[in-house]
């Protein structure tokens, strides 16, 4: 498995992944399907992709502050968006291999203060965090009709 920069033409089969993903656990659905395939399509961030020979098995984003704005209050500040493993392919450490993928890209940036915000049900992406070092940050917590809890990684 390689993990590198997505390409500008894998875009709407990043967004297609991840809608698959999230579904696949219960959520993506309604107006977030549509968010998750805007996702990184208009340059704000860096999206990963994860492939297996030719084949896309996971994507995550990063998204600096100022383009990142759910929870990144300032320079220094930045988001980790979409982390996502295709359903076929799950339990191979995928997961964890982008977390730190994005973890070291966002140190070689300047990235101080790396933030995420998930659902209180998410618990497999919670544990990966947890794993990865992270904390949670119920100051950052928000609940604009969906409640998301955040965690953060000093870097």
């Amino acid at each position: 498995m390689l993990i590198r920069d997505a390409l500008p033409g894998e875009l709407p089969a990043i967004g297609d992944l991840r809608v698959t993903a999230y579904q696949a656990d219960g959520f993506g659905n309604g107006d977030y399907a549509g968010e998750l395939r805007r996702l990184g399509t208009d340059g704000s961030g860096e999206v990963f992709a994860a492939v297996d020979g030719e084949t896309l098995v996971g994507t995550v984003m990063l998204w600096p502050w100022p383009s990142a704005d759910e929870i990144a209050h300032g320079p220094g500040e930045a988001e980790i968006r979409a982390l996502a493993v295709a359903p076929q392919a799950r339990g191979r450490g995928i997961g964890r291999e982008l977390v730190s993928a994005v973890v070291g890209r966002a140190a070689s940036r300047g990235v101080r203060h790396l933030l995420l915000l998930t659902r209180p049900q998410m618990r497999a992406a919670q544990h990966l965090y947890t794993a990865a070092g992270f904390r949670r940050l119920p100051e950052r917590d928000i609940s604009p009709g969906v409640a998301l809890i955040a965690y953060g990684l000093e870097l």
